[in-house]
Order: structure tokens, then sequence, then C-alpha cells
């Protein structure tokens, strides 16, 4: 038996990046179908159904959860992976750039998890993924807005993981906390800045999509039965 045999699987963010390659996975590992939840759409596949939708909106989550049960009957894994940066420092931080970051990362993890997990309780049962940071962990100068909201996650992790569990549901929630990851994102910093966090890091390199995603399919899985409100670190050592 595959590891996600049977599951049905919603994504924020599997457009493209580390969403996308979580979204690969699972379904190389037999998930039954992968639902995206972005602004943006990425390449077609079977078993992967895009859905457009700003995850901030509380009422348009809403609206596109409800659209998921009735197409699959059923969420059995969700992965929290939308996240945007909009970086400075505090005193360059405008209002909106604040509540632009605040709203994708914490707010809209907030939103999807509220709207899923009504369904999760009615099965008693189900796997939640957050995607905090290395930066959410420890901090990191010109990302005030952008830390508050990947600790924040890393908060509400802790939380659900008591809170949906409380009256023996078996829903378990995690976060995996990546380091700097070779996506689009990073690709765009310049080459000095990216050479510098090599050296810096005692694997001098960069983690790969794959790697991350690979924690992820962990924490989701049935392997990780008993694992439930940690941080999954996967950050080549930085803070050693």
């Amino acid at each position: 038996m595959k590891r996600f045999e049977d599951k049905i699987i919603v994504i924020t963010g599997a457009a493209r990046g580390i969403g996308r390659t979580v979204a690969d996975l699972m379904l190389e590992q037999g998930a039954k179908h992968v639902y995206s939840l972005d602004v943006a759409i990425g390449e077609e596949m079977a078993n992967f159904t895009q859905k457009k939708v700003d995850i901030s909106n509380t009422e348009e989550v809403k609206r596109i959860i409800n659209e998921i049960i009735v197409e699959a009957k059923q969420i059995d894994v969700l992965v929290n992976n939308a996240g945007v940066t909009r970086d400075g420092l505090i005193e360059k931080i405008t209002e909106e750039n604040w509540n632009f970051v605040i709203d994708i990362n914490l707010k809209g993890t907030f939103n999807v998890t509220q709207a899923v997990v009504p369904f999760m309780k009615e099965v008693g049962k189900g796997s939640i993924v957050n995607l905090s940071s290395v930066v959410g962990e420890y901090g990191n100068i010109g990302q005030t807005n952008y830390a508050a909201t990947k600790a924040g996650v890393i908060g509400m992790t802790y939380t659900w993981a008591k809170e949906f569990t409380r009256k023996g549901e078996n829903i378990r929630t995690n976060v995996v906390a990546p380091g700097y990851v070779n996506t689009e994102m990073v690709q765009s910093v310049p080459e000095k800045i990216i050479n510098r966090l090599k050296e810096q890091n005692p694997m001098k390199r960069l983690a790969e999509p794959i790697e991350i995603a690979n924690a992820v399919a962990f924490l989701a899985s049935d392997e990780a039965s008993f694992v439930n409100g940690h941080v999954l670190s996967v950050n080549g050592g930085m803070r050693i």
C-alpha cells in the first residue's frame, strides 16, 4: 500500500515551488487527488485540481473548501504552504507591506485550517502540516513582518495540536521550518548573498525543494502517527 493511497490532500500555494513539489511527491506516493489553493495557476497534471483563491479572503476560502468536500467527500491532509515576503528594515516597512504578509502567511493559514478542520472532526482524523521558516524560529534582519507570521504559525500549531485532539480526535498538527531553499524566490536574490548563505551553512549549500517535501510528506503520513505539535527544522544545521 502506498503512503497516501486513497487520500484527498489540500495544499495552499501549490502552483509552483515547494508546494508544487509536495503535490508531485504525494501523487507519486499514491494520493487519490491533490487540490491546490493558489492565486496562480501552474502546469496541469492528472489527479491535480487547481482552485484559484485568495486565502486571505475568509468567505472565499470557505466556499472553495465546501466545493472540495462536495467533489471529493473528504479531506485527509492539509498542507499550509502558501507564503509571501515584503522585506525591509522596520523603519521602511509600510502598512501595506505589513498587512500583505500578515494576511497571506498568518491569516491565510488560519482561514484554510478553520474551514477544513470541521470536516476532519466529522471523521475524527486528519493531518495538518504548516510551513514556517528558520526566520520564524530565530528572526532575521529586515524581515520583521515575515518573522512575525512564521513564528505565529508555530504558535498556532502548538495550540491546534492540543485543540484538535482534546476530544479524542486523531487530528495531528505539525510544522516544517525550512532554511533557505533553492526556489524561484531565492534565485532572485543576488549571487553574492546566496554564496554567503551557503558559506554560513554547515552543509555549504541551500536545500532543494524535494528535501522540504520529504519532510512534509513524513509528517503528513501515518508513519508520523504519534508526532503532534512538533517543529521539524530542515535547515542543514544553520543553528549549530
